[in-house]
């Protein structure tokens, strides 16, 4: 259990420093609630698979707020946060999906 804490801690470290670097640096950010499907593929380690989860849990679940939301997804883990990290934005839209 300890073993498994501690892994969790560390990702969310990880995730918030590499999260973190985006502010330093401003290039370009690629909108997480609002990219089609080809502006995913443009993230690092992003093929179409991983791009059509990411808009169908927008889809079923509404705008997604972070890195941690973002995780939920399918084939999404800490690698691709980590390798993406300064280059994902997420807006402020609050949208829900249509079934609510």
């Amino acid at each position: 259990m300890k073993t498994i804490l501690r892994r969790l801690s560390a990702t969310r470290i990880l995730l918030a420093l590499v999260l973190s670097l985006g502010f330093l640096s401003p290039s370009y950010a690629l909108d997480v609630n609002t990219a089609t499907a080809e502006e995913l593929q443009t993230l690092k380690r992003v093929g179409p698979k991983r791009a059509a989860a990411i808009i169908r849990y927008r889809e079923e679940n509404g705008s997604i707020n972070s890195a941690e939301e973002l995780m939920k997804v399918p084939g999404i883990g800490p690698s691709v946060i980590a390798a993406n990290g300064d280059e994902l934005t997420f807006s402020a839209n609050k949208s829900k999906p249509a079934d609510e």
